[in-house]
């Protein structure tokens, strides 16, 4: 972190957090983690600039992908992002390397943007054209050099051909749900959508977290909601809830998140909380624990009919 007031009070933040447990593994490779829901309103946003800069307070090198033409991360995220700005637009429609729009975030080291501008609202139609429309965002990540632990991409409240570039990128989707009325509504297209581009452009797309937002503990509206997710996606959703917070809501009018803003606020400990369970969920580490226990129930199993043979 940067030596400053704002800078120390957040790593002191973060440094409380590691020393409640072990610190945070880097991922074994990049993990690109795809934000969507095509309802308005749910936190999308929020959710992907506090939890990149939660990444990045604990240690990891963190790209955000600001795929909203409203370029609202990009806000958060005190990034330059006005009509004459490299953005995000060049990279899709003009081919522009990504290391060519990619700004450093002030405030917190080891983080990077890729703002959106208002070019991006006709990006849309500019596509439809284009030759490998929906992989563009993924050609642009795989040429991407400098080394990068968790890219996150904000998509926007639709499901165009923008958030299908994101889909085609990721390996991971990321669903933010409001603890509010018609929580669920909307989200059966969203998963067909991420089963359709699964099944024939991009195989390795699952749904590997959900996160409860705008929870008020004191409602018991909130608690049926986040009673009713979990039962419906089980172990996919996190356990932290991210709380209804004036501080979260005030934090991009001040061009930061709320990491920064107000680094001991309910709000900032639990996007550390959550990303934190999110590190340790790192879906390459998994698989590679299961194979190393599939490997060696193989070896105990040959063992014993090798003992079996040897006593007949």
């Amino acid at each position: 972190m940067d030596d400053t007031p704002i800078g120390r009070a957040a790593q002191q933040a973060v440094e409380a957090m590691n020393r409640a447990g072990e610190g945070l593994p880097r991922p074994a490779q990049t993990r690109i983690m795809v934000v969507a829901n095509q309802k308005g309103g749910v936190g999308k946003t929020t959710t992907t600039v506090n939890l990149a800069a939660s990444l990045a307070l604990h240690g990891g090198r963190v790209l955000v992908v600001d795929l909203d033409p409203q370029g609202n991360a990009s806000t958060a995220l005190g990034v330059d992002h006005h009509a004459e700005v490299p953005s995000i637009y060049d990279v899709l429609v003009e081919s522009k390397p990504l290391s060519e729009v990619v700004q450093p975030v002030p405030d917190v080291e080891g983080l990077f943007c890729a703002p959106a501008t208002i070019d991006l609202a006709g990006a849309e139609i500019e596509l439809v054209s284009l030759v490998a429309r929906e992989s563009r965002l993924q050609r642009a990540i795989e040429a991407y050099e400098q080394p990068l632990d968790y890219i996150l991409i904000d998509c926007p409240p639709s499901l165009g051909l923008l958030t299908v570039n994101a889909l085609v990128a990721g390996a991971e989707v990321l669903i933010p749900i409001q603890c509010e009325y018609y929580a669920l509504e909307g989200l059966g297209q969203l998963l067909r959508n991420v089963e359709l581009v699964k099944g024939h452009l991009n195989p390795k797309l699952h749904v590997s977290t959900i996160i409860l937002t705008m929870y008020d503990g004191r409602t018991r509206l909130a608690s049926q909601v986040a009673e009713e997710v979990r039962g419906h996606f089980g172990k996919e959703v996190l356990r932290t809830n991210i709380p209804r917070s004036v501080r979260i809501s005030e934090a991009p009018s001040y061009g930061q998140t709320v990491l920064t803003y107000d680094p001991g606020s309910s709000g900032s400990l639990s996007y550390l909380e959550a990303a934190r369970e999110i590190a340790l969920r790192d879906p390459h580490v998994e698989q590679a624990q299961q194979a190393q226990q599939l490997q060696a129930q193989q070896l105990q199993a040959q063992q014993h009919g090798s003992m079996a043979e040897g006593t007949q």
